[in-house]
């Protein structure tokens, strides 16, 4: 133990802030709409859709982020439903990713609301890790008008913990001679990379905080848990080399679609897949990217959810490559005992490049990737031009075009 302990003491020069805007998106809402603070609100879109954030006062509810605007409703009938303004979302977090590119070139951004900060060598400019905190938080303020949580460690991890605790519109740093004090006081759930199935194991061992996993011989956590026990174990030491990664490589790319009124019928299923996959392909040419492995995400009415997924015979960009794979997976399910809330589709496994060094001897493959490129280039050009494949026009706007 004592080794451990040693180890731990590593690196202390290191000054990692963790910064998480606070109920972004509802921030985001009150900035013209100030008559609403303190009020129950949450942002969702409209009939079937789920929350995409709550206020504080709504969340007392226990309104949660992902739940059914249907339960959410129910649980806070008082509150106000905002729509989501996902262009003005994205112009604000452009703002917050600017600004802390003027505090460091080491930023590692995690979504739109939230971004790991390497201050380790900019404390002569900014001063010790506590103005640091106060800085950042002010400079938010001063720029988008709106809070952040800010936790401040020499470990990574440990910094991302620190600005949960500190919710809502809070600042906490955790000083090197205070990390493992700080540790041992959290409950085992607390650990980041902990989730539910994990804690549950854990509590069945015993193990309810961090102190009684650091306390417990490696090799039992590695035996029940094989290599991430070893991970936990040294989590509940401090130890952990990992860095800000200022470019993180995407690991695959989606899109999924709600229905209004859930499905049953194979046809509209297959149709809207055809959709979703021409929304993912697209992405993966503006990223440069090609896919070697597709997944199909199915919700049910009941909420329950699965996911499939299959392997590619090479790596593509084409739509309707992800189609048929996809339509292949959801054909494999068979006969389907509830109707369908929601359907998605998943590129994955991905790699640089365009699929192109595939050979082929169907000339039709060839043409779609000359027709997909074409689509590309026009929408580049007109934004509002409404390209699509035939089949998915509505039908009356077919049979009117024919």
């Amino acid at each position: 133990m004592g080794s451990e302990q040693s180890r731990s003491r590593g690196r202390a020069s290191s000054i990692f802030a963790h910064v998480d805007m606070d109920a972004f998106y509802v921030e985001a809402e009150l900035l013209d709409k100030p008559e609403l603070r303190g009020r129950k609100i949450i942002v969702a879109g409209d009939g079937r859709s789920v929350v995409l954030s709550a206020s504080y006062p709504a969340r007392t509810d226990g309104v949660r982020s992902a739940m059914p605007l249907s339960r959410a409703c129910r649980l806070s009938p008082d509150s106000v439903v905002l729509t989501p303004q996902m262009d003005r979302y994205r112009r604000i977090s452009a703002e917050i990713m600017n600004y802390f590119d003027t505090l460091t070139h080491r930023k590692e951004q995690l979504s739109v609301d939230e971004a790991f900060l390497d201050l380790t060598g900019a404390r002569r400019r900014l001063g010790e890790p506590e103005e640091m905190g106060r800085l950042i938080r002010e400079g938010l303020r001063e720029r988008v008008g709106m809070p952040a949580s800010v936790g401040i460690a020499d470990r990574k991890f440990i910094s991302k913990i620190a600005s949960t605790q500190a919710k809502p519109d809070g600042l906490l740093v955790v000083p090197p001679n205070r990390r493992l004090q700080f540790l041992h006081s959290l409950e085992a759930k607390q650990l980041w990379g902990v989730g539910a199935k994990t804690a549950e194991v854990l509590a069945h061992m015993g193990l309810r905080t961090v102190r009684q996993i650091a306390e417990t011989p490696r090799d039992v956590l590695v035996h029940r848990f094989g290599a991430v026990g070893s991970h936990l174990h040294d989590l509940a030491w401090g130890i952990d080399p990992r860095q800000v990664e200022t470019h993180r490589a995407e690991k695959s790319i989606g899109a999924e679609e709600t229905f209004e009124a859930d499905v049953s019928d194979d046809a509209e299923l297959r149709r809207e897949l055809l959709r979703l996959a021409h929304r993912v392909a697209a992405r993966l040419r503006a990223a440069g990217l090609s896919a070697s492995g597709v997944s199909l995400k199915l919700r049910w009415k009941d909420f329950s959810t699965l996911t499939r997924a299959a392997s590619l015979p090479h790596p593509t960009q084409s739509a309707p490559e992800l189609h048929r794979h996809a339509v292949r997976l959801l054909e494999a399910l068979g006969p389907r005992a509830q109707p369908v809330r929601l359907i998605g589709i998943r590129a994955e496994r991905l790699s640089g490049g365009d699929g192109s060094l595939q050979l082929s001897f169907d000339a039709h493959d060839d043409d779609w990737q000359a027709a997909q490129r074409t689509l590309d280039d026009v929408a580049g050009k007109f934004p509002q031009a409404a390209l699509r494949p035939a089949t998915l026009l509505e039908p009356r706007k077919r049979e009117a075009e024919d």
